[in-house]
């Protein structure tokens, strides 16, 4: 064993101790954490995969990871840029002539780098059920014409769901083929990711997790349910894969493109450049510290350039971290509500004993309690709405579900503890109490100056 591969395991034995802890306070059955560190893999699983049906978790056993199939999309979408079949820039009612938005502009005028930036401006949490048919698709971007446009295209980042199913379609459109076989052709099996899937029917032959409520109040966790997505979510959050695999993409990503085969042959899947395009800030991010590529969220942590992307499925939380200029990536994925919390505490550590990268100092502003009026109010989206109300000269931040996701008839998730707000520049705060703690939501002006909007979970929320 080398001197590094030594260190490395330490600091993946102390990793796990953090893991093991933390699934404990957060009430998360089990999870599965994958890193590489210095050229080598190190992965491992911790609790159980179902508290009905146990089984130890390990580094091969199936998580959904959500959003993070988000980025399969846009690299698959990248590899027929370079066919010159998909163009970025070119409208995506080139690709579907029947597309109907709400908005004429949006329309009109609407593409994938829209899409990717998560900027189309039109509402983004719509989860049509269209059946498992190879039609559920093109059923459910037909479904996306009465979708509300809030914001001028191009204009305000806002959480994108529905553009990554019209990414999806155009996907079908240009290839001739359901949109699951083209990321398979076109990225799965190229990368070997033999254990990443679409279908309940492909992940149920393999060790599996499935999500896990945690509430907020005594009431016993429970399994979630249903364990599959709707098929129109693959385009956005539909596949199931084991860290791995995952570990395996992000060395893709971290690289220039190319990738060894099994036999040992080196094709060029992208270009370098067309690698450096998807991992370069296109547009601002959901905060003022964060940016977006071509699906991919963008960080600076320090003189750490990360690339990444969260994922939250029915009951089944992850994150993958990606630090290209270092060769580091880390993944954690989990089978509970209170995953996000875990992975976040997570990749918090890694950054500090991996990459040297501490915790950014926060500094608050003091406003004086007259100037919270303008922030205070009711505040609504499709899935969610929020309460911003001044207390005892607090500001304090009241989220609660409206029901309509995994699928439109889907009861409301249970209702959050309200949280601390502070200030941390002109018009973002920092949320301050648990399950948010650590959190930045922004408040964004209309033309007059009047607050209109607030970003909460990257989505923004019209003041009612």
């Amino acid at each position: 064993m080398t001197a590094t591969e030594t260190v490395g395991n330490t600091k993946f034995a102390e990793l796990g101790q953090v893991v093991t802890e933390a699934l404990e306070r957060l009430g998360v059955p089990g999870a599965a954490v994958g890193v590489f560190y210095e050229g080598v893999e190190y992965t491992a699983g911790f609790g159980v995969t179902n508290i009905n049906h146990p089984l130890p978790v390990d580094d091969q056993t199936l998580f959904q990871i959500a959003s993070i199939s988000k980025t399969f999309n846009a690299t698959a979408a990248m590899r027929l840029v370079e066919q010159g079949k998909l163009d970025l820039d070119t409208p995506l009612k080139t690709y579907l002539p029947d597309l109907k938005l709400s908005d004429p502009e949006a329309n009109e005028k609407a593409t994938l780098r829209h899409v990717y930036n998560h900027n189309g401006g039109w509402a983004g949490d719509y989860f049509g059920d269209f059946g498992r048919g190879d039609d559920a698709l093109a059923k459910n971007v037909a479904g996306m014409a009465d979708l509300p446009q809030w914001t001028p295209l191009g204009t305000t980042y806002s959480y994108n769901n529905a553009g990554y199913a019209l990414a999806g379609r155009a996907i079908e459109v240009v290839t001739g083929k359901t949109y699951e076989q083209a990321v398979r052709d076109l990225v799965l099996d190229p990368l070997g990711l033999d254990h990443t899937f679409y279908f309940p029917e492909e992940a149920i032959v393999h060790r599996f997790a499935v999500g896990h409520q945690v509430y907020f109040d005594d009431t016993p966790t429970d399994v979630k349910q249903p364990w599959a997505l709707s098929r129109t979510s693959a385009p956005l959050g539909g596949l199931t894969t084991n860290v791995k695999d995952l570990l395996r993409y992000a060395q893709f990503q971290m690289g220039d493109g190319s990738w060894q085969t099994p036999d040992g042959e080196t094709v060029q899947l992208l270009k370098p450049e067309t690698m450096k395009l998807m991992q370069a800030k296109q547009a601002p991010g959901p905060t003022k510290n964060d940016w977006v590529g071509i699906s991919w969220m963008i960080h600076q942590a320090g003189e750490v350039y990360l690339i990444g992307h969260s994922g939250a499925s029915n009951g089944q939380m992850s994150l993958l971290q990606i630090a290209p200029e270092r060769k580091f990536a880390i993944t954690v994925v989990t089978n509970a509500t209170s995953g996000t919390n875990l992975c976040g505490e997570v990749a918090k550590w890694a950054f500090e004993n991996y990459l040297d990268v501490p915790a950014a100092e926060v500094e608050y502003l003091q406003l004086d309690s007259d100037e919270f009026g303008a922030y205070t109010g009711e505040y609504r989206a499709i899935l969610s709405r929020v309460a911003i109300e001044l207390k005892d000269g607090e500001l304090y931040l009241q989220s609660t579900s409206q029901g309509g996701f995994p699928k439109p008839d889907s009861p409301a998730t249970p209702t959050p503890p309200p949280v601390r707000l502070a200030f941390t520049s002109p018009d973002e705060a920092m949320m301050l109490d648990f399950p948010f703690k650590g959190g930045i939501i922004a408040f964004i002006r209309n033309e007059a100056g009047e607050i209109e909007w607030v970003r909460f979970g990257g989505r923004i929320h019209k003041k009612q």
